[in-house]
């Protein structure tokens, strides 16, 4: 499994714009057949900072992903809503049972 905390900072006079943008990804990413979640959480402690937490069954789900029309879309209308780069972490993970 794939994970990944996309943390992104937004410009506090873009942050509908882009909050009408991530709701679109969000749900097109989400009937992706790789996709396990993907989420947006924002920041109780700093405004404007969200972070997408996204999991994949597999690095070939990410490239998809990446290669997507709508998380293209989603790139190129990136840059007018960021306040500063965005911050990718990404790990190599699997399910633990309890």
């Amino acid at each position: 499994m794939i994970i990944i905390h996309a943390h992104l900072s937004i410009k506090p006079d873009q942050e509908q714009a882009f909050l009408a943008a991530a709701k679109e990804l969000v749900a097109a990413t989400r009937n992706e057949e790789g996709n396990i979640s993907y989420n947006l959480n924002k920041s109780t402690e700093q405004e404007h900072q969200y972070v997408m937490i996204e999991l994949w069954k597999d690095e070939a789900a990410t490239a998809a992903h990446n290669a997507s029309a709508h998380f293209q879309g989603f790139v190129q209308q990136a840059a007018a809503f960021m306040a500063a780069p965005m911050n990718v972490e990404v790990f190599a993970g699997e399910a633990v049972k309890h």
